[in-house]
Parts: structure tokens; C-alpha cells; sequence
């Protein structure tokens, strides 16, 4: 395979192209958040994304059900941004109940 191909240069790991199917809804949300996020392009965003989940295998698919499940409620109105300050108290008061 030439470098045109993969991708692959002379300043780091070859790269290859892989093809992936979401549905346009999401595509549109993936687009939006890396846009959002400052991240350079759509790849860039989902390699991000990709290792986050390899270094984190603790972080189950259940809590980025949470996670996205909260995106959609905040984007639509439906819920709040929490401060620091209540995520931290309300921390405690999970601890303080163990």
C-alpha cells in the first residue's frame, strides 16, 4: 500500500483508513461537538474519541449512555448545567450514605 493510501508519513505511525456507518442525526451531532470542541477535523475528533475509550475501558458503555443521554437534555432544554460546586456536594452526599 503507498502512503497516499494510508496516510502514513515519515513523522509517526501509518495510518489506515477505515470506513464506518452512522446514521446522519449522528453524524450531525459528531460534526457539531468537534467543531464545538476546537478539534482540527472530524477524523481528529473521532481518534480522540476512539483512544479515550482504550485507555478508559472502566468507563462502560452504560456511562456514555449517561453522558449522552445528559448532551441531549441540556442541548433541548430539558435539563441544567451543574456547577462544580453542586457535583461536588452532591458527592459527598452519595459518600455520606454508604
Amino acid at each position: 500500500m503507498s502512503d497516499a493510501d494510508t496516510g502514513s508519513s515519515n513523522n509517526g505511525p501509518e495510518m489506515v483508513q477505515i470506513n464506518l456507518r452512522l446514521s446522519k442525526a449522528f453524524l450531525e451531532d459528531i460534526d457539531a461537538t468537534w467543531e464545538e470542541q476546537g478539534f482540527n477535523s472530524r477524523s481528529e475528533f473521532l481518534r480522540y474519541a476512539a483512544r479515550d475509550a482504550i485507555k478508559h475501558p472502566e468507563f462502560s458503555r452504560e456511562g456514555w449512555k449517561q453522558i449522552a443521554a445528559s448532551e441531549h437534555d441540556l442541548r433541548s432544554g430539558e435539563s441544567d448545567l451543574v456547577s462544580r460546586d453542586e457535583v461536588l456536594e452532591m458527592m459527598d452526599r452519595d459518600t455520606d450514605s454508604e
